[in-house]
């Protein structure tokens, strides 16, 4: 039978599931709604539900089983420790030992954004590159760091949290506090920072629509978006030397409206080092968790093979 791993992403609203080779090309993948007020043990059975019957119609074996997941978990442990209100009964589960009971495998858990991150270093935009920051633009803003090819959480594993860094206006965060980067950078940010300006209410993916037809307050706001992004990256670059930055989530989508702002920026003011930064967009789409997931326990599955 042909060994496989499987990635699996599990969203407040859909789970993405894929089964790949231990070389990390996708053979199969499947979407299903995610029972989110169900429960933990819900939500694992209908993803190990989902990777059996991959397993099923491959005629597969499997050889272990990634998870990335919305909010903060433990990773050590494979256990969710805190989530938003899109799900009920999902923190505090233990998740990595469920899908061990269920399927037999070794599993790991990590956040969506490290499972995003892993996943484009692995084989996307920025494939074999050790020192990296990922940032998803969806709701909000998330971030992760690779540094020395290794995921740098910190002391309190709250490294990475580039959304919620201040000095970006004077627009109040979901937070709590002021001026953060997702307030102009994410999904929500750029609907409200549109209707200060026009005074119409409008999604994020309208707001780009409108740019693209001539909209100037829509422009300028993904403007501002592109100069908040393009100042994470020289903030990143100044403290930590990291020079590639690698972007995805749904406002990236809308890259043909950030990159010349991000470009232009950087160029006003670029590194003191005289790096050069590179800015990639994310090439794996929405199946980057999964991947970076997979990745996770493909390295866990070979550390534990004998040499």
């Amino acid at each position: 039978m042909t060994r496989v791993i499987a990635g699996v992403d599990v969203g407040g609203t859909n789970t993405k599931v894929v089964l790949t080779t231990p070389d990390l090309e996708v053979i199969d993948r499947v979407d299903l709604p995610t029972p989110a007020h169900a429960g933990g043990a819900a939500i694992v059975t209908a993803a190990v539900g989902a990777v059996t019957g991959l397993l099923v119609r491959h005629r597969a074996s499997l050889t272990g089983v990634g998870v990335g997941a919305a909010g903060v978990v433990d990773a050590a442990t494979g256990t969710v420790l805190v989530t938003g209100n899109s799900f009920t009964g999902w923190a505090g589960y233990g998740v990595t030992r469920a899908v061990n009971d269920a399927l037999g495998v070794p599993a790991t858990l990590d956040n969506d954004v490290n499972a995003f991150l892993l996943g484009e270093i692995a084989t996307g935009a920025v494939a074999g590159e050790s020192d990296v920051l990922g940032m998803t633009l969806g709701t909000g803003v998330g971030g992760a760091f690779v540094l020395g090819g290794r995921l740098f959480a910190g002391p309190r594993g709250a490294a990475g949290e580039i959304g919620h860094v201040p000095g970006f206006g004077d627009a109040l965060c979901t937070c709590g506090q002021i001026g953060h980067l997702e307030t102009i950078a994410g999904a929500r940010g750029i609907a409200d920072r549109y209707a200060e300006r026009s005074g119409r209410r409008l999604s994020a993916r309208d707001v780009a629509v409108a740019a693209r037809a001539g909209d100037t307050d829509a422009a300028a706001v993904f403007q501002a978006a592109g100069w908040g992004l393009a100042r994470a990256a020289l903030l990143t670059a100044g403290i930590l030397d990291v020079t590639t930055i690698v972007i995805g989530g749904g406002i990236a989508r809308s890259w043909d409206l950030l990159e010349p702002a991000i470009t232009a920026a950087i160029a006003a003011e670029p590194p003191v080092s005289g790096a050069t930064i590179r800015l990639a967009q994310s090439t794996l789409g929405s199946d980057a968790v999964a991947l970076g997931a997979a990745s996770q326990v493909r390295a866990l599955v070979l550390e534990a093979e004998p040499a």
